[in-house]
């Protein structure tokens, strides 16, 4: 039997369907004998992982590991396993393993990486291990030796998600999992992309899967979609591909093919590439449902985005926040503040730039994020290769000072004080007191209400420095917000 773990990673009003190890699940429908155990939806998964070791023949534990919590949550659990059943070798793949590849083999209980797209590697891999072939040949593998020497093999090429079959949704509870939002009731999530062809010296896309994207074909992206609506009801949709839209004639055809679904949706995608949309494909877009995209702005300063690589101009963030309003669609923004090199400048560019956004197209969403560096193939962005040291094991990245970072919860940055960052940190909340998200759908009128009154002042004035009351008042409504688990 094969174990594919997916450990806890968010609260149960949050979690979704774990793609990473469906994904794995498609290629192993009707191959292999297999198990999904889901700490999301498992109170108890240790458990669950000890019972399976001790009633089957396990041959492999596979387990997906984003950085961050789900990253602390399979340091714990694989520590156990291998304490217990030290002859079931084990598997890490995903971003953590991708990007941190040598800190995850240095652990002892981490026999294989899998970087970048899986399935394929996944499946040699087990190939590998019944002696049908060596593993030097199964490339997109990273593995020790006997004498605990790291091999890296060489990448292996990416596939569109057509190249494999459909998600096995069948072998989870799906009402665990479709769950409400404010795009609907009854929300799944679907990834019809791999990849980003983009060269953001920032992103950890660009580390984990190289300048690439491989695209998945509007019929089946309708198909799939289709089936999930009649057979569990969903009436919304978060798209995770970190890069949705590519080219304007794919886009239209997608919408055209989605839009008699009658699905909300939302997805991530590049503000020069939407810009370049037709008003007829904009259109489209909006008639088929979609209801928010999330666009990575990350500066408002045209010297900024050009040390980021970002390929993006300041006046195409403000032309398309001008432009899709018409259309109703909301634009979701994401900021990276704290440029090395001048943090000072850059903060105060870009906290202006959002207030020139904001007044531009009100129902703009913004996310305030601090740069917390990611490493990466070339040279990370700032140049701060030599002002970090990252962790050379999964323990370590599991203590509280680097899962903070990681999160980017209070990150102790050299080059961020900690006058700025209070700055920055405050602004945000200002700015999310003086527009709460629609996003949270916990937030009663009467929470909605308290935070436009105590923010507005501040917002106008531009007055950022202490705000208690903001912060009182968030507390005060954390604590009575209806709760969703049981839903």
């Amino acid at each position: 039997m094969i174990v594919l773990y997916h450990p806890k990673s968010t609260k149960p009003r949050s979690r979704r369907f774990p793609l990473a190890v469906l994904s794995l699940a498609t290629v192993l429908e009707g191959r292999e004998e297999y198990v999904i155990v889901d700490g999301n939806v498992d109170p108890t998964p240790d458990a669950t992982l000890e019972a399976l070791m001790h009633t089957h023949a396990v041959e492999l534990l596979a387990v997906s590991v984003m950085p961050g919590p789900q990253m602390v949550a399979a340091v714990e659990t694989c520590r156990k396993i291998r304490a217990s059943f030290p002859r079931v070798p084990i598997v890490w793949g995903g971003y953590f393993p991708s990007i941190y590849t040598d800190a995850a083999l240095n652990a002892a209980y981490v026999d294989f990486a899998v970087r970048g797209q899986g399935e394929d590697t996944f499946l040699e891999l087990l190939g590998a291990l019944k002696g049908a072939r060596g593993l030097e040949s199964v490339r997109g593998l990273s593995f020790k030796d006997r004498s605990g020497q790291h091999h890296h093999n060489p990448e292996r090429a990416m596939k569109s998600p057509d190249a494999f079959p459909w998600y096995p949704y069948h072998r989870l509870d799906a009402g665990k999992y479709i769950l409400p939002t404010f795009l609907g009731r009854r929300t799944a999530v679907h990834q019809a992309s791999v990849g980003c062809p983009f060269r953001c010296n920032f992103c950890g896309v660009i580390s984990a899967y190289g300048s690439r994207e491989k695209m998945e074909s509007p019929s089946r992206t309708e198909a799939i979609l289709g089936h999930l609506k009649s057979a569990y009801g969903v009436d919304a949709m978060q798209f995770y591909d970190n890069n949705f839209f590519l080219r304007e004639d794919h886009a239209r055809e997608l919408a055209d093919r989605i839009a008699p679904l009658q699905m909300s949706w939302w997805c991530e995608a590049r503000i020069d590439i939407v810009l370049g949309f037709s008003d007829a494909t904009l259109g489209a877009i909006r008639r088929s449902g979609c209801t928010m995209i999330f666009f990575g702005a990350e500066s408002g300063s045209d010297w900024v985005l050009k040390e980021m690589n970002k390929q993006l101009r300041a006046e195409q963030t403000v032309e398309l926040a001008r432009r899709i309003r018409q259309f109703g669609i909301t634009p979701e923004f994401s900021f990276v503040v704290g440029n090395p090199r001048d943090p000072d400048r850059d903060t105060h560019e870009c906290l202006q730039f959002i207030r020139k956004i904001k007044r531009i197209n009100p129902e703009a969403e913004i996310i305030v994020q601090h740069y917390v560096p990611v490493p990466q193939r070339e040279h990370m962005y700032g140049g701060v290769d030599n002002q970090v040291q990252f962790p050379t094991t999964p323990d370590e990245w599991a203590t509280k000072q680097w899962l903070n970072f990681t999160v980017r919860k209070d990150p102790a940055m050299p080059w961020l004080r900690p006058r700025l960052k209070r700055r920055i940190d405050n602004f945000e909340l200002v700015v999310a007191s003086r527009w709460p998200t629609v996003q949270d759908i916990r937030l009663p009128a009467w929470g909605r209400r308290l935070l436009k009154a105590l923010s507005a002042w501040r917002y106008r004035l531009a007055f950022y420095s202490f705000p208690f009351e903001l912060q009182w008042a968030q507390r005060l409504i954390d604590l009575r917000k209806p709760k969703l688990e049981s839903l």
